[in-house]
């Protein structure tokens, strides 16, 4: 029988593979990659692209094809056989990647075919994607001494590990927890269907009232809504110490990602060093658009400069309402939320459980759908493949009659599903011999699923975190490059890649777009323009505390990989309390454990990268502007010729040149920060 992960003729076969699959099926692509390295490091294969460049793409694309169904599979479906199957290759892919990336005979030839008279007359992308590998071989230890290549390659192979142990440790801890309520009294304030939802879970395990989880979809809501402080508390401890040593209070200490965090900073310390750098975060930005941490360190406290000042101010007025109209003279972490939320509606007269109401999935959809073909000339429709679970969907994108690209929707919290919100290839656009090979996404999210007979509803946040993915979507889709290591996200320094996800966020503040894109779950009413305006008003509210909330990350990020003495770096907990020090208006207990369920640092690829959302959002919000531009024009903020020009200066090109200039491109000039600080209400009224 054909093993499935084998077969790449089209899309994934996720009604047909298993678990059992993976051994055999990777153990013979290593196998065929290492018989494949041997004959292109031989003297008698020319460096040429065809002879010796394309055999190794073709081959690396078998083999990613092939993990990434089984990575993905371990995030969206981290059952105990897959996660078995997984961790049990992960250590030889990572060997075999660790020895294809030390390979001087490679790299030698890479380097021939780069001062070669053939280079010259290779097309610009193909240039760019042999500079390209010649960084990443060095970067991979490929010119280390031989008696060296066997402690880096170990390092590699126990980072990968301990990523994969973070994250499971963080499922497993969040999973383990549940509130357990039996007393009506305690559900006052939490939304109806939040308390369905719950009561649903509790029905599940045959038990009588309600059961709230670490899940977001459960647990945010009570943290701004249940008036109940003490369960607001219980809830918050639990999820801020998740993965801790309060594990051990579960039974379970060896879900405690502390010494995991030292561990991996002291290998990515150790790796550093092996290759010259004074740190990790000095060798992190070699890829990137940054040139230096110190760059960063100024980038990052400039912003803090500006936004502290609104962060306070917005502390000082949740603290003066929570003790006039709430009777909270002392503040804590679990009544942030809800305290927020109470002076919210105070203020703009709604709540964002009043927004909920208006954003039924199908609506959301289609709204997200009409955005992307107005703007890009394409057309959407759902299409049929097999998928990984029943609530997963499947999509297609045209451009007159012609395929584009497809991706899979999977929108619904589970707990077999790492947390957050991401887009993931599946397959990536190059051409063949046969024609064009479209590219396939995986678009997850974790929102609340369907209660009864109503569809799922949003809040405008998950709105916004739906059209962020699709951002990321549309960067992978919509590419027009035909080479595979620089086509669609693939290549695009990785402090850019967020540009055209937070670019797309803009458009749910659009009354043009909201209004076709809105109707009451119970009545099918449109969203008031009355209430649109107050949304808007509201648009900023907190943004100061939200602002420095994300530099306070970016900064222990930032810190923790390029503190010089180890001993430093390593205590994570004494870093972030000083980064908390400097920047934050919102000091939580002691006892709070934020390191720990820091997933895009210690098991995503954002380790020294994590400050690429502010800087990303500098020129997203300048692109942006080139639509508001248009609009103060005369034309619509959806106006097709300036989506198109985004399309083929930003999305059209991918990776296949530095972000700066598709960025130059577009605008015709430098990014500049004035429209980030103008969209989060970071500008005094003097200066509007």
């Amino acid at each position: 029988m054909t093993n499935p992960l084998l077969d790449t003729r089209g899309l994934p076969h996720f009604d047909t593979v298993t678990p059992a699959h993976v051994a055999p099926a990777i153990a013979q692509l290593l196998a065929d990659g290492r018989a494949l390295i041997a004959a292109q490091s031989a003297s008698e294969t020319p460096a040429t692209w065809d002879a010796f460049v394309a055999p190794m793409i073709d081959a690396g694309e078998r083999l990613s094809r092939a993990w990434g169904v089984v990575s993905h599979l371990h995030g969206v479906m981290d059952t105990p056989d897959w996660r078995e199957a997984y961790n049990a290759m992960l250590p030889e892919v990572t060997r075999y990647y660790s020895e294809l990336g030390q390979n001087l005979a490679l790299f030698v030839k890479y380097k021939t075919l780069r001062e070669s008279d053939a280079y010259q007359h290779l097309s610009p992308t193909r240039q760019r994607v042999i500079s390209n590998e010649l960084r990443d071989f060095r970067l991979s230890g490929a010119e280390l001494p031989d008696d060296q290549k066997p402690r880096f390659q170990a390092i590699q192979e126990e980072l990968a590990a301990l990523a994969a142990k973070f994250s499971e440790n963080l499922l497993d801890s969040t999973n383990a927890f549940s509130e357990h309520v039996t007393d009506p009294a305690l559900l006052a304030g939490i939304p109806d269907d939040v308390v369905a939802a719950a009561r649903a879970a509790a029905e599940r395990q045959d038990k009588p009232g309600w059961l709230f989880s670490l899940q977001m979809p459960s647990y945010l809501p009570v943290l701004q809504y249940a008036e109940n402080r003490d369960l607001r508390a219980r809830m918050y401890r639990a999820y801020a110490t998740r993965a801790s040593e309060f594990s051990a209070e579960a039974g379970h200490p060896e879900w405690d990602n502390t010494p995991l965090i030292a561990r991996i900073l002291a290998l990515r310390a150790e790796l550093a060093g092996m290759l010259g750098f004074s740190g990790y975060a000095e060798l992190s930005l070699v890829p990137k658009m940054a040139d230096t941490p110190d760059q960063v360190f100024d980038f990052l406290r400039q912003l803090a400069h500006r936004a502290k000042p609104f962060a306070e101010r917005d502390m000082q007025e949740l603290r003066a309402f929570a003790a006039s109209e709430l009777q909270l003279d002392t503040l804590e972490a679990w009544d942030i939320p809800w305290a927020a939320e109470r002076l919210r509606e105070a203020r703009y007269a709604f709540s964002e459980q009043d927004v909920k109401q208006y954003f039924p999935e199908p609506k959301v959809l289609t709204g997200l759908f009409s955005v992307v073909e107005n703007l890009f000339g394409v057309s959407l429709r759902e299409d049929q493949a097999p998928v990984w679970h029943p609530d997963v969907r499947f999509f297609r994108i045209e451009r007159e009659g012609q395929l584009v690209g497809q991706f899979y929707l999977d929108l619904y919290a589970r707990d077999t599903k790492r947390g957050g919100a991401w887009m993931d290839s599946a397959i990536t656009r190059r051409q063949l011999a046969g024609g064009t090979q479209t590219p396939v996404a995986y678009l997850v999210c974790n929102f609340p699923g369907p209660v009864g007979d109503k569809p799922a509803s949003f809040s405008h946040d998950d709105v916004q975190t739906l059209f962020h993915e699709a951002g990321h979507g549309l960067h992978h889709l919509l590419t027009q490059v035909d080479e595979l290591w620089v086509s669609g996200i693939a290549g695009v320094e990785w402090d850019a890649v967020e540009l055209p996800s937070q670019f797309m966020e803009n458009f749910c503040w659009e009354w043009d777009v909201l209004s076709t894109m809105t109707a009451h779950v119970d009545t099918g009413e449109p969203l008031p323009r009355a209430l649109f305006d107050k949304m808007l008003a509201a648009r900023n509210f907190q943004s100061g505390m939200q602002t420095v909330r994300q530099l306070e990350f970016a900064l222990f990020d930032l810190r923790l990989h390029h503190e010089s003495t180890p001993a430093q770096a390593q205590d994570a907990q004494t870093v972030i309390n000083e980064v908390r020090a400097e920047v934050a208006v919102v000091t939580p207990p002691a006892w709070q454990r934020f390191p720990n369920s820091f997933s895009h640092i210690f098991a995503g690829g954002y380790a020294a990268g994590y400050y690429s959302y502010k800087w990303a959002e500098v020129l997203s919000a300048d692109a942006y502007e080139a639509f508001e531009e248009a609009r103060q024009a005369g034309k619509s903020v959806l106006d097709r010729e300036t989506g198109q020009r985004f399309l083929a200066a930003i999305l059209a090109v991918g990776g296949s040149r530095p972000a700066l200039e598709s960025f130059r491109a577009f605008r015709g000039r430098e990014p500049r920060i004035d429209a980030l600080l103008r969209h989060s209400g970071m500008v005094e009224s003097s200066q509007v």
